[in-house]
């Protein structure tokens, strides 16, 4: 155990913070640890969008589902998956790029390089004793917030990061157990196997929510989850990076 595994052991969202700015240096140490992540093939298929400006900010939390931490936070930053930029080397050295920027493959690094990119700044602010929350929200309509930061075809915003100073402290959420997770050598496929862990690790969560609730909400994970998957969301997606020119191929 050292200080860094203590960091990443000790996640928790938050979603109230103090009224109290980043500081220049704090930005810079959150974006330069989010850049020291890996990238597939040197291609850094991502940039980050720092929103100050308070009237976006408000509209963000507004398209983000009323979600007042998107406004009200020390600092917000939106992860975008960005392959302009490599259709601009394109044309910079006379290469045809843009067959390869609209494949699968690439979009999918740009999402893998974008996230990893996210959970080393996320880390960073956490070593920094801030608090931080990822906000999916925004892909509620993706059409307007990309109006508001004003980005152009091949990006595309994914996910906020409400960083800041804590209000208060919060529990952490009790993850699937190890065994669950973790397959050696090969994926199990055992069902009833599947169903047991599922099953203890209900009774956890429903602990967990009992007693943060003092009783007043008893959720299980499996009931939670088939809940929220029953509700079709966000089905606009395919066509949305297809208009933002990333066909797929």
């Amino acid at each position: 155990m050292n200080e860094m595994i203590e960091t990443i052991l000790n996640h928790r969202s938050v979603r109230s913070f103090k009224d109290e700015p980043l500081t220049e240096e704090q930005i810079k140490i959150i974006i330069s640890s989010a850049q020291s992540a890996s990238t597939s093939s040197y291609i850094q298929a991502y940039s980050i969008i720092g929103v100050t400006d308070k009237k976006k900010k408000k509209k963000l939390a507004e398209l983000a589902g009323n979600q007042s931490y998107v406004e009200l936070n020390g600092h917000f930053f939106v992860f975008c998956a960005d392959l302009y930029r490599h259709e601009v080397v394109g044309k910079m050295t006379g290469k045809d790029v843009i067959s390869s920027i609209e494949s699968t493959e690439k979009f999918m690094v740009a999402l893998i390089d974008t996230a990893l990119a996210a959970q080393n700044a996320a880390l960073a602010a956490e070593s920094m004793g801030l608090g931080i929350c990822y906000i999916g929200g925004i892909r509620n309509n993706l059409e307007q917030v990309c109006k508001i930061l004003k980005t152009p075809d091949r990006v595309i915003p994914l996910f906020g990061l409400a960083v800041g100073y804590p209000n208060k402290e919060t529990t952490k959420k009790p993850r699937l157990p190890f065994e669950h997770v973790y397959h050696e050598n090969e994926y199990c496929q055992d069902a009833e196997i599947y169903m047991k862990q599922l099953e203890s690790y209900d009774q956890v969560v429903s602990s967990y929510y009992q007693e943060r609730t003092m009783g007043k909400r008893k959720d299980t994970w499996t009931g939670q989850i088939a809940n929220m998957l029953e509700r079709q969301s966000r089905m606009y997606m395919k066509d949305f990076v297809q208009s933002k020119k990333m066909n797929l191929r």
